[in-house]
């Protein structure tokens, strides 16, 4: 029988580790090993101007397990985590960042952010159907893996006609809850402009919609086929208005969305660079320049403006590459700031003079705990459609489809996936997520019986310092503080615990704690 149950424990754990933080901080370090940036720049200069202090530089313990969460959506092995602290280059950041993009899971990772925000889901209210799911994530997915330049990316979304079983991106016109043209020109802005223009007044909202009137949906002999096309047989000119006021007649024959396309993908075009320019910089730090990132209005303002365009013209510079834009923030001190903040002003988070902590996605948390404990999850979809089956051992952040989904990525935040809004995933801890981690026999029993625990256990050889040492290495990706191993040794030791149910209790305590569930 444990002495101190494990909950118990892990609240002993998160308080010494605050009570840690400002005498031995494993979060911080003491000087910069990254060069200034001009995104540094700009961002300081605006701290400045608010009398708030930028945070110190993260540690590098700190810097691998993000950067690996946020480029390719998992936490480093303990192996590859040692390997990078060992590195003595100093340029060995950038060089990680790196390895990092080029590897086959920064698609599979970002491809789930894509699909969140292009509804991609096989079921009510978007009706893509199982087929069409399959074949548009993977062509997401592998538009990422090759690094299609946003331009086309968009271009091919906007402009593509066939059929939804063997077109991927024209599925971008069936994945929308209308298929009114008010309702595509609506899912266009949000996608591509970054705004919602539920708000505008209604002549500007009718003349954007004019673009998207001649497209026609027509089944095919093929169970759930569709092909996707403008109407062929439209005979007269079409009257259409831009989002910024401009009229267009356009001729008979010639495709408006075409028409559309070639106004919004420009480098002048006052929406398009800025709208994903700000989209990536909000899922690296939490937050957009412009807040929300998809409500960009005029009386939304950036909070750095300066900040905003330096990202748009490298943007274009780049020849729309987002690689480039992750390159450049990832390599910035302002990413790699530290998550402890040196002001209490109330805008510095929203200033960036900190990194943001935030809890990891439903996906990533679950395949976590999945490779800890060496058993996958049991997927399921309200409606049974062909193609539902999914492998136990398939990572969740692979799941094409919104539409199956499971327990846990359900309690845990995960979107349905019927809006394309940013705010539709989760990402707030709350009481029922809490229980679950703390009381769940399917958490303790992935801990009690990992296979990489346990091989971590057999190589300290009963060195109780190494057993623990190895267990914050796998879960945190760091060395534990000297703190941190005199309250787990203290525990221990208590009469009755027994080495094997301690090792438990730490690794379930370390899985409960912030520094577990979120990125920081």
């Amino acid at each position: 029988m444990m002495k101190l149950p494990p909950f118990l424990f892990a609240v002993v754990l998160v308080i010494a580790g605050a009570s840690v933080a400002a005498a031995q901080s494993p979060y911080e370090r003491a000087d910069w090993a990254t060069p200034e940036s001009e995104i540094d720049r700009l961002v300081v200069a605006t701290l400045a101007d608010h009398g708030i202090e930028p945070a110190n530089p993260c540690s590098d313990e700190v810097f691998v397990r993000r950067v690996y969460l946020d480029t390719i959506g998992r936490i480093p092995t303990p192996d590859e985590a040692r390997e990078f602290l060992d590195d003595a280059r100093p340029n060995k950041r950038a060089a990680l960042i790196d390895a990092l993009l080029a590897r086959s899971e920064f698609a599979d990772y970002w491809s789930l952010k894509w699909c969140d925000l292009l509804r991609v889901k096989a079921e009510f209210p978007i009706n893509l159907w199982p087929n069409a799911v399959q074949l548009y994530h993977r062509w997401i997915r592998d538009g990422i893996r090759d690094g299609m330049p946003y331009d086309e990316f968009t271009r091919a979304l906007l402009t593509s006609s066939g059929s939804n079983f063997r077109v991927g991106p024209v599925n971008f016109y069936r994945g929308v809850q209308s298929r009114e043209p008010a309702g595509l020109a609506e899912a266009v802005a949000l996608m591509f402009m970054g705004t919602r223009i539920g708000t505008w007044p209604e002549d500007q909202r009718e003349g954007m919609a004019a673009f998207f009137s001649r497209l026609q949906y027509k089944p095919t002999d093929e169970w759930k086929e569709e092909i996707v096309q403008v109407d062929p047989t439209a005979t007269g000119p079409l009257q259409a208005t831009f989002p910024d006021g401009t009229s267009v007649t356009i001729p008979a024959g010639e495709d408006p969305r075409v028409v559309f396309a070639d106004w919004l993908i420009t480098p002048e075009n006052p929406w398009f660079t800025r709208s994903i320019a700000n989209r990536v910089w909000s899922w690296l730090m939490g937050r957009g320049i412009i807040h929300e990132p998809d409500d960009i209005r005029p009386d939304n303002p950036p909070v750095n403006p300066e900040l905003l365009s330096y990202l748009e013209r490298e943007l274009v510079s780049a020849d729309y590459d987002l690689r480039h834009l992750f390159r450049l923030i990832m390599n910035s001190r302002t990413w790699q700031q530290s998550p402890v903040a040196q002001s209490d002003s109330p805008e510095a988070e929203a200033l960036f003079a900190c990194y943001p902590v935030r809890r990891l996605e439903a996906e990533v948390l679950i395949d976590t705990l999945d490779w800890l404990g060496g058993t996958g999850q049991m997927y399921t979809s309200p409606i049974p459609e062909p193609f539902t089956w999914i492998p136990a051992d398939q990572p969740s952040i692979l799941l094409a489809d919104g539409s199956i989904t499971s327990t846990f990525l359900q309690m845990f935040g995960r979107p349905p996936r019927d809006t394309g809004l940013e705010s539709e995933r989760g990402y707030e801890i709350n009481d029922a997520q809490r229980l679950y981690l703390l009381n769940s026999t399917d958490v303790y029993r992935r801990v009690a019986n990992s296979i990489r625990l346990r091989r971590i256990a057999i190589a300290a050889g009963g060195d109780r310092d190494a057993l623990i040492s190895g267990i914050y290495m796998i879960l945190l990706s760091r060395e534990p503080t000297a703190a941190e191993v005199a309250d787990a040794a203290e525990y221990w030791a208590t009469p009755g615990v027994g080495e094997a149910n301690a090792a438990t209790d730490l690794a379930w305590s370390l899985i409960n704690s912030m520094e577990f569930l979120y990125r920081h």
